[in-house]
């Protein structure tokens, strides 16, 4: 539930966000997004957190960076680190929880209700900590994928579940063929 009246913020695990809506078939249009939330509520920040590959010369990623940016989106990046895990794939580490979490705490006594997007149930302890500082939290994931994109504890400590499917004709549009704005 939403109050127009309430102050909002938004905070979006990219790659989380990003899965989650491959999952379900479907890519986010961020314009679309902001909009949706600019209308259930006063919306004072929405960020974005991913890591970037500083290295590669063209990051797929980056042409989304780059609009969330001049698009009213607060962007938190980082480095990614790259390594070879035991079977000799290349893997990309860019975990964005601590900085989400800490930006989510400072905000905490400007906002009414925060929603974020990200089903990973390291999330619980910072949702009961805002729960505990007067604001409402709202999680938007997925329970419609196999396996589940939330966790089971993140969803119960929520005060309000938003399924991300729900949202599709909202804020979804057709995936791009080749995906050239996605997170890995």
């Amino acid at each position: 539930m939403f109050y127009k009246d309430e102050r909002l913020a938004l905070f979006i695990d990219g790659s989380n966000l990003y899965a989650a809506g491959k999952s379900l078939g479907f890519d986010i249009d961020y314009k679309l997004l902001r909009a949706e939330f600019m209308r259930r509520g006063r919306l004072l920040r929405a960020f974005y957190y991913t890591a970037l590959l500083e290295n590669d010369e063209y990051s797929p990623i980056r042409p989304l960076v780059d609009w969330l940016h001049y698009n009213g989106f607060s962007m938190v990046t980082k480095s990614a680190k790259e390594y070879t895990d035991s079977q000799g794939r290349r893997k990309v580490k860019g975990n964005m929880d601590i900085e989400l979490a800490v930006d989510a705490m400072e905000l905490a006594p400007h906002v009414d209700h925060i929603v974020i997007f990200s089903g990973d149930g390291d999330f619980r302890p910072l949702v009961k900590y805002l729960q505990r500082q007067g604001v409402r939290v709202s999680v938007v994931s997925t329970i419609r994928s196999q396996p589940p994109m939330i966790s089971d504890e993140l969803r119960r400590q929520a005060d309000n579940f938003i399924e991300l499917e729900d949202l599709k004709d909202v804020i979804g549009r057709p995936p791009r063929e080749p995906s050239s704005d996605h997170e890995d």
